[in-house]
């Protein structure tokens, strides 16, 4: 169910984005989804399909990019791509691949961004 909510709160910005804008159609949206968002990218895209049916997003084309987890270890001072394979829904722990301590800052793969949206205009396509 946790893609269910990030999948309409995602609509919810792309068509509030589109209104502003005044769209007449949503054409393609992309969407970046880190790994440690623990977010299943295929059911977020299924959910969206779903949720824009009777919306200006109906035909929209649903792009997601899976952003790597990236760490700054706290004993090695390894900055870099962590391996965030086993990654557990209920506990995530990411080690660094270095020298496997816990003890991390993770820099970047936790975000879940709307990142283009392309509408279409009475005039002609915009992208925003």
């Amino acid at each position: 169910m946790h893609e269910l909510s990030m999948a309409d709160g995602i609509l919810k910005a792309v068509l509030e984005n589109a209104e502003k804008n005044e769209a007449t159609e949503v054409i393609e949206v992309t969407i970046e989804i880190g790994k440690m968002a623990l977010i299943n990218p295929e059911q977020v895209k299924f959910m969206l399909d779903v949720l824009s049916e009777d919306t200006i997003a109906n035909k929209a084309k649903f792009t997601i990019e899976e952003i790597p987890v990236e760490i700054q270890c706290s004993k090695c001072g390894f900055e870099g791509e962590a391996n965030s394979d086993d990654l557990d829904h209920y506990t995530p722990m990411v080690e660094c691949p270095k020298c496997e301590n816990k003890s991390i800052t993770v820099i970047n793969g936790k975000d879940c961004i709307v990142k283009n949206i392309t509408i279409e205009k009475p005039d002609g396509w915009l992208l925003i």
